[in-house]
């Protein structure tokens, strides 16, 4: 992990650490690992423009979000132009259940949706930087510098996302909910899962 990147309050805030095992399963998938965070980042710029879409009356968060969907897209466009030079393939492969299953929690109704929705793209984040940190000292140089260089970005993404939570709720709301939603990422982070994916529990 870069010296000059201070993840502190990202480890703080999640209620875990991603397990070692995960760090090992990463290792002995690469490839798999490019193709699905390649889709992770076409993911979060998809669910910044709904976003965007959804709440056109909320100037700060349609600005917010119109700067990540592009830094997203950009780093779409980095990780296709590894994967390019590697000859890695790019097919299609399945979700992880985990940003589906962290959406369940999301509340139907508004102001609720909006705020659950702004807190499970801030933990996503959150969850992303730390695995970017965990498996980028273990990785080739190339690779290993790349995802160091993705920290600073998902870090502030992470922010953003919690305060416009913040500002679109209470403190003590934003804490309510967090405490379930990070239980139930843990779950997922800790949990078993049949295939490797960048965002997976432990192996099965």
């Amino acid at each position: 992990m870069s010296k000059t990147v201070d993840i502190s309050h990202i480890l703080e805030f999640l209620a875990c650490p991603t397990p070692r095992a995960w760090v090992e399963w990463a290792l002995e998938n690469p490839e798999i690992m490019l193709v699905d965070h390649a889709n992770c980042e076409k993911k979060a710029a998809g669910t910044a423009l709904n976003l965007m879409y959804r709440y056109v009356d909320n100037h700060k968060l349609l600005n917010k979000l119109s700067r990540l969907a592009r830094e997203e897209l950009r780093h779409f466009e980095q990780v296709i132009a590894i994967m390019k030079k590697r000859d890695v393939d790019y097919p299609q492969i399945s979700a992880a259940r985990y940003a589906g299953s962290l959406r369940k929690h999301v509340r139907g109704n508004e102001p609720g949706r909006l705020v659950d929705t702004l807190l499970v793209g801030a933990i996503i984040e959150a969850r992303s930087c730390e695995r970017f940190a965990c498996i980028a000292p273990e990785l080739d140089e190339e690779l290993g510098s790349f995802y160091t260089s993705l920290l600073k970005s998902e870090s502030r993404h992470f922010t953003d996302y919690l305060k416009l939570a913040e500002e679109a709720s209470s403190a003590e709301e934003v804490a309510e909910r967090l405490d379930v939603l990070l239980a139930a990422e843990r779950e997922l982070v800790e949990s078993a899962d049949e295939e490797f994916r960048f965002h997976s529990g432990v192996p099965a």
